[in-house]
């Protein structure tokens, strides 16, 4: 291992040189037990990582961090910290939520006062602000998923969702999609559309060319209406007119904005467009303008993921990997073919997805009308992934939505925990979260099509069952893992089992509190 003073000698050595090659470095040195090495930082905009290692197997990593400006120490330190950290968190469901919630919030570097809201959440004041007619406030679990590896670096996701099973399906999913390298996740830009609905429109294939010839027109008056988002890189990018010539109404005349809302979800934005432009509109068309709203059909923003899965992982007792990698490609051909199949199929994604919708305070509502409008695209409604088999008997998976989401304005900057969610992911754009969501959907499909494909989906999700069903029959919090234990050997998993073994164990003092995590959740 080098002396403290070699090790500055280092550091002196090594800002010398580069700053001869670029300016505006900053470097940070860090001893290091292990190290893996990344050849780039895909984290930040115009930021670039070099590591390099000295001695072995004692490794001291020496990270240059090169980026356009000078960062202060805290940036450099922040840097680090997501180069550094690991969502690998062996055993973290035995720590009890207040141990789950500090190890979260060293994670996330969250003040005393975010590391309260997690406790208080939203208050009744608050969610009077947010909606109508407020008489309190409704709870739900926020949990966090562990073992994510997207894009080479590692996260915590936070999820709220009250179905039993799914925090630990997700994350044992994730690590076996670790084990392959991890999630690499791609979007378009955030390209919103909103529509306008003309109709008595005389001629339609006039009306179609005049509003080509007058789209530069109409996108500069889109443009001076949100000046901020234009200069933040988005804005109207186009104008594209549909013939509907056949409808229950008589033939319409559909116009499109296309507008890139940057990083917020955009649906204010695009719809003060096509209330703007809707009079210029029926100028042009001579016609008149019924809607004026978006569309959450969002096929202009998409994001996708694409993972493996070592066919040693998919191992389980009883069957080998390659058997049931090709099981799980069989279970997917069923949601590709049958409708039926896909609507279950394409719930499971759902269930991760809307989870970090619902904790990041975006619209679930509206990913699921996209994500299944979407899944419908070619007239019949399919599943949304695709898994095959590598000759070597691996499993691929890749999965495409749309996935409209954002990270200003609405629910995520007014709920508390909300905000607290977005520090914990600690992303930069609306695009950065979408990769996240994408990536936590196709990790839930996994985990649902192994289980399904394996020994059954019943097996861990009844376990956690059986905790909700003691804990509605009024056992104590310190009982419930013996009790749960009982209505699984018992094979009764309700509220009635749940009391009468409590009321018995209460009567021959065998309150003992044993184990009631399932295996699934032990591996994840």
């Amino acid at each position: 291992m080098r002396s403290g003073g070699e090790r500055r000698r280092l550091e002196v050595q090594l800002l010398q040189e580069v700053e001869l090659l670029k300016g505006g470095l900053i470097f940070y040195l860090r001893a290091q037990p292990a190290l893996i090495c990344f050849p780039f930082f895909p984290f930040e905009p115009d930021i670039t990582v070099i590591s390099v290692v000295f001695d072995s197997p004692n490794l001291l990593c020496c990270t240059l961090i090169l980026a356009p400006v000078r960062m202060n120490e805290q940036a450099c330190l922040s840097v680090w910290r997501k180069m550094a950290q690991t969502s690998r968190i062996p055993g973290f469901y035995k720590r009890s939520p207040a141990e789950r919630a500090q190890f979260v919030a060293q994670w996330a570097g969250l003040t005393e006062e975010e590391q309260a809201v997690l406790q208080q959440s939203l208050s009744v004041s608050a969610a009077d602000n947010m909606t109508e007619n407020v008489i309190g406030v409704y709870a739900l679990p926020l949990s966090i998923a562990t073992n994510f590896t997207i894009n080479g670096r590692d996260y915590l996701i936070p999820m709220t969702i009250e179905e039993p099973s799914v925090i630990a399906a997700v994350s044992f999913a994730a690590r076996l999609i670790r084990e392959g390298g991890g999630f690499t996740t791609g979007s378009t830009p955030p390209v919103m559309v909103a529509q306008v609905q003309l109709l008595d429109v005389p001629d339609l294939d006039v009306a179609v060319q005049r509003i080509k010839q007058a789209e530069q027109t109409l996108l500069a008056t889109v443009n001076a209406l949100h000046p901020t988002i234009q200069r933040l890189g988005g804005g109207a990018r186009a104008i594209t007119a549909r013939i509907l010539p056949q409808t229950e109404t008589g033939p319409m005349l559909i116009v499109h904005i296309h507008y890139d809302v940057r990083d917020a979800m955009g649906a204010n934005a695009v719809n003060s467009a096509a209330e703007l432009l809707a009079p210029q509109l029926e100028a042009l068309s001579g016609g008149r303008a019924n809607l004026r709203i978006l569309t959450n059909l969002t096929d202009e923003r998409l994001a996708w993921a694409r993972c493996r899965v070592p066919s040693a992982s998919l191992a389980r007792p009883g069957i080998e990997g390659s058997l049931l990698a090709r099981r799980i490609v069989e279970a997917n051909a069923f949601a590709l073919a049958d409708p039926y199949r896909a609507a279950t199929h394409n719930k499971g994604i759902m269930n991760g997805i809307d989870a970090v919708a619902i904790a990041t305070g975006n619209d679930w509502r509206a990913l699921e009308a996209g994500a299944h409008a979407y899944a419908a695209r070619d007239g019949r409604y399919r599943a949304l992934t695709q898994w095959q088999t590598t000759t070597n008997g691996d499993l691929e998976g890749y999965l495409e939505m749309p996935l409209a989401v954002g990270i200003i304005g609405g629910a995520t900057k007014v709920h508390p925990t909300a905000r607290i969610a977005m520090r914990i992911l600690d992303v930069a754009h609306a695009t950065d979260l979408a990769e996240i969501m994408i990536a936590v959907g196709m990790a839930q499909n996994l985990a649902a099509i192994r289980a399904l494909a394996g020994e059954g989906i019943q097996k861990g999700h009844m376990r956690l069952h059986a905790r909700q069903m003691a804990t509605a029959a009024g056992v104590p919090e310190e009982a419930v893992g013996a009790v749960v234990a009982r209505m699984i050997a018992d094979g009764l998993i309700r509220v009635e089992s749940a009391r009468a073994i409590w009321q018995t164990m209460q009567q021959t003092n065998a309150g003992a509190n044993t184990s009631d995590t399932s295996p699934e959740i032990k591996e994840a």
